[in-house]
């Protein structure tokens, strides 16, 4: 009898790569493996986790590392809101208020596919606040939720650097782009932070495009019907007293973001930098919490008056009932947290990345080809590196100088290297997200792993690689405007 090979669990996953860093740190150590970070000229080694001093480390921060691991703490606090408005009945209500008796399976596909490209606006709420709703939207119209945030997740990250509005990745790399380009080659053009808005823009349309027809052509055929326990309530008219909750928490919610406009946009802009600007501001710093709240709010008055909620025991109920989904993540999240700080402590990533840049940048890569050569580069170090900003941080300083040699400006630069990082997010085990991803995955199939997810997602992958490809050529070889 044949033995079928099966995928470990990610939690496992995570322990084994914890153990590829320990053995890969110590090899590299023994061979002194270093590498000058091009931005500052900053000489590291890969430092070994099975030294003395890499053993007392881990010791000394087992616990630090998985209490500072970012991803738990958003998590947690986007919980509170969302399931404050699950509980009380408020993401439902909006549901059956706006789908009605016509279920629309493309007219959601589409939604779930926008609003994860767009969230990128918001930085990464979408991981967190999405892809829950996306799975109830696809059931509420009769299709496999687990469909429904498989779409929403490689929308938001396949999709990373597109959007039709100013995102929170934009001027952080602009800034690093304007540094290098200034200090580099003295560039003083267009390295704002909309430098690359009209390919971006018509980026989204065309991921937009490719996702949904994957989604329509293979992964819902391929899910095939949800024959789970978790069930949504089918469709049933709002009463009139749920109608009225539903008013009035929507007016709340408009007075709640009324005033947070007002205390970013106008002359007492409390939520601005000190500077007066967005970048590192209170507002974007704490975008996720005002969302959270704004959300648990809304959620509350519509408990409160349709009648859900009638002491603050039930009300503490919906912020708790969430939080017992999570128990899965936070496992997975341990592992992933030791994973994430051995990495950075050994510094094995960053090695590998300058030195593959370095190889890449004595070919003398020019025109179009070099910059087709750069995207498949930075696609591939993605895999092992998902900060956007830490890898622009020294790629910009190598390649920016590299392409000016061949009348390649700074911000046509910039935007190659957005395109491969963000082809591959979907893929890559090591994206930050991908214990919550697979939590809400296995909340509708309790025997799912990361080759669940992969199975799926490399298409999505592959397919906006190539045609995200496709438009850059395109957009280059007719010299179209970048961006403002």
């Amino acid at each position: 009898m044949k033995s079928k090979w099966r995928m470990p669990h990610l939690a496992t996953l995570y322990f084994l790569l914890v153990l590829g860093i320990i053995f890969g740190s110590w090899i590299c150590e023994i061979y002194g493996i270093k590498v000058s970070m091009p931005q500052t000229g900053e000489e590291i080694r890969v430092q070994s986790l099975l030294s003395p001093e890499g053993i007392r480390w881990w010791l000394r921060h087992s616990i630090s590392n998985f209490t500072n691991f970012a991803p738990l703490g958003m998590v947690l606090i986007a919980t509170f809101g969302l399931g404050l408005a699950q509980h009380s009945g408020f993401i439902q209500a909006c549901i059956r208020r706006g789908m009605g008796e016509h279920k629309s399976q493309k007219r959601i596909i589409l939604w779930v596919i926008f609003l994860g490209l767009l969230s990128n606006a918001v930085g990464d709420g979408g991981y967190i606040l999405l892809l829950p709703i996306a799975a109830t939207l696809f059931q509420w119209v009769g299709l496999n939720p687990i469909a429904g945030i498989i779409t929403a997740y490689v929308s938001v990250s396949c999709g990373y650097s597109a959007n039709v509005v100013l995102s929170t990745l934009d001027p952080l790399l602009a800034h690093t782009t304007q540094e290098a380009a200034l200090i580099e080659i003295g560039y003083q053009g267009n390295t704002e932070p909309l430098c690359n808005y009209f390919f971006m823009s018509a980026s989204t349309f065309l991921i937009a495009w490719v996702i949904y027809v994957i989604t329509r052509k293979q992964l819902l055929p391929a899910m095939g019907e949800y024959t789970g326990d978790m069930s949504v309530e089918m469709y049933k008219q709002l009463s009139r007293k749920e109608c009225r909750a539903l008013m009035i928490s929507l007016l709340v919610l408009g007075l709640y973001i009324s005033l947070i406009l007002f205390l970013t946009f106008s002359s007492y802009g409390i939520l601005r930098g000190v500077n007066g600007g967005l970048m590192h501001s209170p507002f974007i710093a704490g975008i996720l919490f005002l969302i959270s709240l704004g959300i648990g709010i809304t959620g509350m008055v519509y408990g409160i008056y349709s009648g859900r909620y009638r002491t603050d025991t039930d009300i503490i109920e919906g912020l708790t009932k969430p939080l017992k989904q999570l128990t899965l993540f936070f496992i997975i999240a341990f592992f992933a947290a030791q994973m994430f700080a051995c990495l950075d402590y050994s510094h094995l990533d960053k090695c590998i990345a300058v030195i593959g840049a370095n190889w890449l940048a004595t070919l003398q890569l020019e025109g179009l080809s070099g910059l087709l050569v750069f995207i498949v580069f930075v696609t591939v170090v993605n895999l092992i590196m998902v900060s956007a900003t830490l890898k622009w941080g020294f790629m910009s300083f190598l390649f920016i100088p590299l392409f000016a040699q061949s009348g390649i400006s700074p911000e046509v630069a910039q935007c190659a290297f957005r395109i491969g990082d963000s082809a591959t997010n979907a893929v890559t085990p090591f994206l930050f997200y991908m214990p919550l991803v697979l939590t809400y995955v296995m909340q509708y199939n309790e025997k799912a792993t990361y080759g669940t997810l992969l199975k799926h997602t490399w298409r999505y992958s592959l397919a906006i690689f190539i045609a995200w490809m496709a438009l850059f050529v395109i957009w280059y070889v007719l010299k179209l405007p970048i961006g403002l």
